[in-house]
């Protein structure tokens, strides 16, 4: 009976297990921005760790325990949340957010911490094939820029704009996510998240390209 039960257990311990692994809090140093919608009040803020579940802010403002707040992260975006503890200027701040969203923040960190591991020639691991037709990129905080595909490849696109986010910036391209790698004379380059799957007329389809 007692063996039987161990047996039942150990999935639950498990899974106790993952969660812990992916709610690791990971050291940064963010610039971020901070809202409180209770009163109006808003400020500058550095994150000093972050993780899927939440974060450790520093803040001039005063950020009481169970404060609703927003908060804004550079290269990862917008975050609600509730402040959980007080410790001078810092605060915690446990997110607010559906699995889905932890699991992509969890994926961004992973992208965050290997982001020297990741060179040029990796970047172009694939062959890059000319390609013209006009998208947009939808950056964290919702804004649409419209853009045009220079060349693309099965592990990241070309595109020519204007507007240039700070490398390691996470970007929705089409049906497609991918993060900021690298800006050149004519715009961006962007890495493909996961990479893609399928052939350039495919990928042509998930970037959403009119020729």
């Amino acid at each position: 009976m007692q063996a039987l039960a161990m047996k039942n257990v150990e999935p639950v311990i498990s899974k106790a297990r993952a969660e812990r692994r992916r709610f690791k809090r990971v050291r940064v140093d963010l610039p971020g921005k901070l809202f409180i919608p209770g009163n109006g009040q808003e400020g500058e803020c550095k994150i000093v760790d972050l993780s899927p579940g939440g974060a450790q802010v520093e803040c001039e403002l005063v950020l009481e325990p169970d404060t609703q707040v927003v908060l804004y992260v550079n290269g990862f975006g917008r975050f609600e949340g509730t402040v959980v503890r007080r410790d001078g200027y810092g605060a915690g701040v446990r997110f607010i957010c559906t699995a889905l969203k932890r699991e992509r923040i969890a994926e961004q960190l992973t992208l965050f911490m290997n982001r020297s591991l990741i060179n040029e020639s990796e970047l172009r691991r694939d062959d890059r094939t000319p390609t013209k037709g006009l998208t947009r990129f939808t950056r964290a905080d919702g804004q649409l820029v419209p853009c045009e595909v220079l060349d693309l490849s099965m592990s990241g696109v070309s595109v020519k704009t204007d507007l240039r986010p700070p490398i390691g910036e996470f970007i929705l391209i089409g049906q497609m996510a991918g993060r900021v790698a690298r800006h050149h004379e004519h715009g961006i380059g962007i890495e493909f998240v996961g990479g893609a799957n399928g052939n350039t007329e495919r990928l042509r389809a998930q970037l959403s390209l009119v020729r």
